[in-house]
């Protein structure tokens, strides 16, 4: 059988994520309920919501890893519902994940991590494996010992950058990222920041990045889209946010928390 037509590379600002009235739930719980939003092509996209709001359901939602009730979802312009095997296989090719702390396998070395998306997806040498892996180390900022670590032998920072460099080791054009500074001190997550917009520019990367942390939305994120009620109330710029009338984007971008983080 033929290898599925790729799907075309969109110019920066078309939508390259469109989610359209996406229903998901629990049992008897709705997660989210018609829920849309568009992530343009070349953006760093800052989504926040609540504790426990579903800001990570959509993440998965949009990977196929839980089932949505109704709704749709395209990616690179098509319909993930409509995609065969071989073209959803073509899609997932051209996006990596860094699922919240890390999620990195223990039994495996930091570079073995990297190169799971390898082993799944590419028929590549054992030796160009290992110069890939080198390469990603490196693009994250570990130091090249850091290949032959177990997970266990890295600080959360560490961690951090490893869990990207396995995002990237395919070198994807949308970047999923779940609380990336979530457990950072101040100094490592602003780094790590710095490191995403970083990649993002030299890569040209549309970077999805779910995070309650103000400081990324502030610094990193192009937009932001604000999800309450079961679905996005409010998309915009930092400023923009600060002027939404929605109750709850006032009550997290001018909250005690956003005031103190402007003061300082």
């Amino acid at each position: 059988m033929d290898a599925p037509a790729p799907a075309p590379r969109l110019a920066p600002g078309d939508p390259i994520i469109r989610v359209r009235d996406l229903v998901v739930g629990f049992d008897e719980r709705v997660i989210l309920d018609g829920l849309s939003l568009d992530v343009k092509a070349g953006e760093i996209l800052g989504f926040v919501g609540g504790s426990g709001t579903g800001k990570s359901v959509l993440t998965r939602t949009i990977l196929g890893l839980v089932q949505k009730r109704s709704g749709s979802i395209e990616v690179f312009g098509q319909d993930l519902d409509k995609a065969s095997d071989a073209e959803r296989r073509a899609i997932e090719k051209r996006w990596g994940v860094m699922f919240q702390h890390g999620a990195l396998f223990s039994s495996l070395t930091v570079a073995q991590n990297i190169q799971v998306p390898m082993r799944e997806y590419l028929d590549l040498s054992p030796t160009l494996m290992d110069e890939l892996a080198a390469l990603k180390i490196e693009m994250v900022g570990l130091k090249p010992d850091a290949a032959s670590k177990a997970p266990s032998e890295l600080s959360g920072g560490m961690i951090k950058r490893a869990a990207l460099a396995r995002a990237l080791a395919l070198d994807p054009e949308i970047v999923f990222l779940d609380e990336p500074t979530s457990g950072l001190d101040p100094i490592g997550a602003a780094e790590f920041d710095d490191l995403i917009r970083t990649l993002q520019r030299t890569l040209g990367l549309t970077v999805f990045m779910v995070t309650h942390d103000l400081d990324s939305l502030a610094s990193a994120c192009d937009r932001i889209a604000a999800l309450a009620d079961k679905k996005v109330v409010a998309v915009g710029t930092m400023d923009e946010m600060v002027e939404c009338p929605n109750a709850w984007v006032q009550s997290y971008f001018k909250g005690e928390r956003a005031l103190a983080r402007m003061k300082g």
